[in-house]
This record gives structure tokens, sequence and C-alpha cells, in this order.
């Protein structure tokens, strides 16, 4: 099994998992895959460290999709048939394209876009990311220019506030409190009540702020628009349930991140939502072929003369091979856990994957069949 077998006939994949776990590293290289076997492909990344970029071999990326230069991999050995675009979204940016598209007329969106409470709104990265990425998807979604559209979905504290987020901004927009500032200019005062005024009132005096005046008046600004806004949260919810669209766990082989991934795949489920297999990064095969280390050192002792440095090179055999038996036993567990659904080790490499030759060394690992991957597990071992 491999990644273009798990992502047959689907047109979205959904890169998951808790951070830290290889998670841009694994949607670059699965975008660049397809890419390669002639599919027009864009994938998104939240990355405010720019790794996707690196790894490409880009000075940046921005919110507006760029395609990438096949030749940047032709050189490196990989012929890309067809095209690889990439973005790194910019969840304020965003935010104005959506009320862009929303306003009836340029002058309402301007209104919106100058109000200071829409300001902190699409300014706070937290809490907006979740709802911009999945928004910024469904928008790729209806360009038919894209056979594959592959997701880095952000960094969140838990997996499950990106499944989460359609419902949440939908549940916001069609509430009780966001009702009564629509309604007309002086309920959403009276809604506060009179406890809460008089530090409105003060708030008022010392910062300048009428928090107040302000909410009313940008949820009116906003009006029918909560319309548009709530439809398009339903049809992500659709979108993240449909048959176009599979999730891809990504996990190192470390006790917690197993445990997440085992959680989130149950949590799919419940959520009707397709999953089609885990990846697990930096995971440590054993490469012990069943020698001891009395034995290594006795080997090494005598290949370097040198008895001090051969029995440090063992200790780190050792402890490498402690690595190893941790990283079977929760691959195991995790493949219990998903009851024989695919699960696709990639191996701690010797440094760290930042550039295109390394995106390769990982596309060899998730694009190669198992006879291929078994003979690059063996030249570790040599």
């Amino acid at each position: 099994m491999n990644v273009p077998e798990l992502l047959a006939g689907k047109r979205v994949c959904v890169c998951a998992g808790s951070g830290g776990v290889g998670k841009t590293t694994t949607s670059a290289v699965i975008a660049l895959g397809m890419a390669a076997q002639g599919l027009k492909v864009a994938v998104i990344t939240i990355d405010p460290a720019k790794r996707l970029a690196a790894a490409l071999g880009l000075e940046q990326l921005s919110n507006d999709l760029a395609q990438v230069p096949a030749e940047r991999f032709a050189a490196a050995g990989l012929e890309v048939k067809g095209e690889l675009w990439a973005s790194m979204l910019d969840p304020k940016r965003t935010f104005d394209e959506l009320i862009d598209a929303a306003a009836p007329t340029p002058e309402r969106a301007g209104a919106i876009k100058e109000n200071l409470v829409y300001q902190q709104i699409s300014g706070a990265v937290a809490g907006s990311q979740e709802f911009t990425a999945v928004s910024k998807l469904y928008e790729l979604f209806g360009d038919d220019r894209f056979d594959l559209i592959v997701l880095d979905t952000p960094p969140s504290r838990h997996a499950l506030d990106f499944l989460e987020a359609p419902r949440r901004l939908n549940a916001f927009l069609e509430g009780r409190a966001l009702q009564a500032f629509l309604k007309p200019t002086g309920v959403g005062l009276r809604m506060v009540g009179l406890g809460v005024a008089p530090l409105v009132g003060a708030l008022k005096r010392i910062t300048g702020v009428d928090l107040i005046s302000d909410l009313t008046h940008f949820f009116g600004l906003l009006g029918p628009m909560t319309d548009t806004f709530s439809a398009r949260a339903r049809a992500v919810e659709v979108l993240l349930r449909s048959e176009a669209t599979a999730f891809l766990l990504v996990t190192s082989a470390q006790d917690g991140p197993i445990a997440e991934a085992s959680w989130f795949r149950d949590a799919l489920e419940r959520e009707g939502m397709a999953f089609c297999g885990a990846v697990v990064n930096r995971f440590h095969h054993d490469l012990s072929g069943g020698a001891d280390r009395a034995s290594v050192e006795a080997a090494l002792a005598a290949a370097l003369a040198d008895p001090e440095l051969a029995a440090r090179v063992a200790e780190n055999f050792a402890d490498y091979g402690v690595l190893a038996a941790r990283d079977e036993a929760n691959l195991a567990r995790l493949e219990a856990d998903l009851r024989s659904q695919p699960v696709l080790p990639v191996p701690q490499f010797d440094s760290d994957i930042h550039d295109v030759v390394g995106l390769l060394r990982v596309h060899r690992f998730l694009f190669g069949s198992d006879s291929e991957r078994e003979a690059l597990i063996a030249g570790l071992l040599s």
C-alpha cells in the first residue's frame, strides 16, 4: 500500500495530527508525488516557520497559489509530469477575501474592514486559522483546475478543533447573542443588562472605545451577509464528510502522538469522515540484525583499535535499540487501534528534511511499493 493507492478517487487530502510530527513535510511530499504522476495539485499550509517554502526551494509563499517550477525537482532526479501549486495561508487576508466575496457592494466590504471589531477578529490568528483553512479548502475545491488539494492542518492544541471549526462558526452566526445585535440599534445595549453597563461606560471613558456601539455597528454592517457565511460553514461541513475527501493521520512513533492518532481516528469515525490511513514519521527501524551490545562492542574494538571509542559507539547502538523497540511496540499498538487500516512508517533520517533532496527521501517511502520499501529498509541495515 502507498499514497497513490490511499488517495485513489479523492480530490481532497487533509493531513491531520498533533503538532511537531511532520505534517508540513508529509503534505509537501504527497503533493509533490501526486504531481509527479501527472496530476494538477495544490498544497496549502499554515506554517509560520515557512518550512514548506524552503523544502520546495522557494524563497517564500503567500496566500495566492504559486506554481512550483518542475525544474527544481528534475535536477534532483524526479520528473514532475503534472503541476504543483503551493500557498501559505494568511488568515487575515482570507477573512478579507471572504468579506469581499460576500458583501453586496465594495463600499459595504470597505466599511466592514475598517470597523475596529472586524480588525480585531480578523487579525486574531488563534481561533481563525481553522475556519479560514477549511474555507480556503472549499474555495479551491470549486476550482476545476486542480485534480487534488492537499491541506496541511493548523497547529492546533487539539486536532478536533479543525473538525469543529465550521460547526462553531455556524452556531455563533445562528445564535441568540448575534441575532440580538442584528436588531435595531439599542437592543444590544439593553441585552447587556444594567449590571454590566457601568463597566462598559467606564471602558469608553478610559479607552475611547464604545464596545457595544462598535459591536452593534459591526453586526449591522454584516446584516444578511451572515446567511452567506452560515451557508459556507454548512457547505464546508458537507465537504469534509464527502466521498471526495480523505483524512490522512500524521504522527511520530512516540507515545503521546500515537495515543492522539488513535483517538483522532475514532473521532473521525464518529463524525462520519473518511479515514484513509496513517503516516508514522521518524520511525526507528531495528538495525541490530540480532546482535547484542557486547558483540557489537567486541567487533568495533577489533576494527577501531580504540576500546574507549568502541564502548561509546556500542552504548549509542544500545540506546538506539531501546528507541527501536519502543517504536515497534507503538506501531503495533497503532495498527491494532486502526483495525488493519494502512500505516506507512517513514524512518528517522540522519538529517532534518529541509530541501528538495530531503523531500525525495521521504517520497521513496510514501510512494514506493511494499517491496521497494523493504529494499530501502534493507539498505539502512547494510
